[in-house]
């Protein structure tokens, strides 16, 4: 089937007669992007072992009388160059709250930081990730406003709901009212809002916002966007009587989005940012869109080319809470990514809180607990949801990640900085795309004036840099941020060019040490494996790996890429003491001829 007639098959589904007609006019805006933009229509979108993404605000590096889009191109550029080649610029649009996330209007840079020029400068040396802010839209916007005077089309761009109907059944990302009873030329009204009463939810029920949003990401391409983060995307399809959460009208939402940039700009990607159970999660892939390949694996998805992977950092903080690789082990061994050209974006910070509603499932109720203790006692706090029942439950840790693995009131600065890099080798270590926060660069500590300052616990992982004083700190190679962020850079620079870290490259699971995290990372040409090891507890650990059953028992040396160092195996076997929080990633010196 073509990308043109899944298309009409998901609007025939969300529309019924009105699809055709829809279908109609998104055919007109994509051909007037293609006049426009002959050049984009080209290869596919494609990932390769060179690709790891930086987490970013706009605003994050604050000079005086320079903006701050140009401050954060000086940092990519001196410092980042070699190591990062896509830069994820979380909403840099004028917005009235959420730090971005209630979006006044979708097609300006704000002018406190920048300006579409900035952004062109930025593309040029870098991937941009733009994020598509569009289940709901700041009530300053131009639409709320035009909504309640009663204007056309924008009339219709919002859910009013009864305050009377029930609503028990939808899920609740946060513990605050769903509805938001505002004034119009028609009287008093409510309006959905997911998030908060600054955040109205868009009517995607109106055939017309989906051809506003389309038209709007069509844009985002011509900009310079080449991943486009569809923020929220499970809530943007509401029906009462369901949890109005990932519904099948969600899921086509999207698949009509891939379709259009398949058409249209098919080396622009898509994300899908769903904080959800990983089986959940896990559907956004699609479905497949070809029969096979002649491994037997679908080439293709219908839907997103990259997961949020949102399971992994709740397990990775359990695994150096614990000093266990167990329960996180078990959980990657059953890692698979449904298509060829799809991968996880593996993340373990961002500029949100650490979600635990992923790790339901996967950890026990007391194990989750634990992490709520650790939060709280190292200077974090909790984030709620509300329960259909209306109780609360915990819905994410807001702390950074550097303190969430160690105690501030228990500095330890060697072993701290070690610790921290182990997590992070995990995360680069498996299949994917690593995502890393600018934050978890320098290994930043809890901002509590940030949270004074604006009453919100978010704020306790955006703390904004002075660009001259970080210069000045990064001088100082005794300065523990310096030191983590030396460190990681080491990471991610001897990453680059490996093609065992292909994100689709497989992983096996191996069997030695449960304090020790430990993968077979192999090339898709089977000619080159990486040995990824990890110890996440502080003491010395004994490690032994038969290599007969990994089919590379001729291996006779292995080369540490971090230490430069070999190790040679005996009997196919390869033995090592490693030190806590030691990182260990292992070339196989003497690959043998694979079949």
């Amino acid at each position: 089937m073509s990308d043109e007639s899944r298309i009409r098959q998901q609007l025939n589904f969300l529309y019924g007669t009105e699809g055709d007609r829809t279908w109609v006019e998104l055919q007109k805006l994509v051909k007037e992007f293609q006049s426009r933009n002959p050049n984009l229509v080209g290869d596919e979108f494609r990932l390769d072992e060179n690709d790891a993404i930086l987490i970013t605000y706009g605003d994050q590096f604050q000079e005086k009388n320079r903006r701050n889009l140009q401050s954060l191109s000086d940092f990519l550029n001196n410092y980042l160059g070699d190591s990062i080649n896509r830069v994820h610029i979380l909403p840099f649009y004028p917005y009235s709250s959420d730090y971005g996330f209630s979006v006044i209007d979708y097609r300006q840079v704000d002018p406190d930081i920048g300006t579409w020029e900035d952004i062109s400068l930025l593309a040029n040396d870098f991937l941009l990730m733009f994020d598509a802010v569009i289940n709901h839209i700041s009530r300053e916007s131009t639409w709320f406003q035009a909504f309640q005077r009663g204007e056309e089309p924008y009339k219709d761009y919002f859910i009013t709901i009864d305050p009377a109907t029930d609503l028990s059944s939808i899920f609740r990302p946060r513990a605050l009212p769903l509805l938001t009873p505002v004034e119009t030329n028609r009287g008093g009204v409510y309006v959905w809002t997911t998030f908060s009463e600054d955040q109205i939810d868009l009517n995607y029920a109106n055939p017309q916002v989906l051809l506003e949003i389309v038209d709007l990401l069509l844009f985002y391409v011509e900009r310079g966007a080449r991943l486009i983060r569809l923020d929220a995307v499970g809530y943007v399809w509401k029906l009462i009587g369901t949890s109005s959460l990932n519904l099948p009208q969600a899921h086509s939402f999207v698949k009509i989005i891939r379709g259009v940039l398949n058409i249209a700009a098919p080396q622009t990607g898509i994300i899908t940012e769903t904080n959800v159970p990983h089986e959940e999660n896990f559907k956004y892939f699609g479905e497949p869109v070809n029969d096979k390949n002649l491994k037997g694996k679908p080439l293709n998805g219908d839907e997103a080319q990259m997961v949020y992977q949102f399971s992994l950092a709740p397990l990775i903080l359990h695994s150096f809470i614990c000093g266990d690789i167990t329960v996180f082990i078990e959980w990657v061994r059953r890692l698979k990514t449904p298509y060829k050209n799809t991968a996880y974006f593996n993340f373990i910070a961002s500029h949100d809180g650490i979600g635990v509603m992923p790790a339901k499932g996967l950890l026990a109720d007391d194990e989750i607990k634990a992490l709520v203790d650790v939060a709280l006692l190292h200077g974090g706090d909790v984030s709620f949801k509300t329960n259909s029942d209306g109780s609360k439950s915990v819905y994410e840790l807001n702390i950074t990640l550097f303190d969430a693995l160690n105690n501030p009131a228990q500095e330890n600065p060697d072993l701290d900085v070690k610790r921290f890099l182990a997590s992070q080798a995990i995360m680069l270590s498996l299949a994917g795309v690593p995502g890393i926060y600018i934050h978890s660069l320098f290994g930043s500590r809890n901002c509590i004036p940030c949270v004074n300052n604006t009453g919100r616990t978010r704020s306790i992982n955006r703390e904004k840099f002075d660009f001259d004083e970080l210069r000045t700190r990064l001088d100082d190679h005794n300065n523990i941020h310096t030191k983590v962020f030396l460190g990681y850079k080491e990471l991610l620079k001897i990453r680059l060019n490996q093609p065992a870290f292909h994100p689709e490259a497989p992983q096996r699971v191996l069997e030695s040490n449960q304090h020790v995290f430990t993968i077979l990372r192999s090339a898709l040409n089977h000619k080159t494996h990486i040995l990824c090891l990890v110890n996440v507890s502080s003491e010395h650990q004994e490690v032994m790996i038969d290599l007969i059953p990994l089919g590379i028992p001729n291996a006779d040396s292995f080369l540490d890429l971090l230490q430069d160092k070999s190790y040679a195996s005996d009997k196919g076997q390869i033995k090592l003491l490693m030190e806590g929080f030691q990182i260990m990633w292992l070339l196989v010196e003497s690959p043998p001829s694979l079949n």
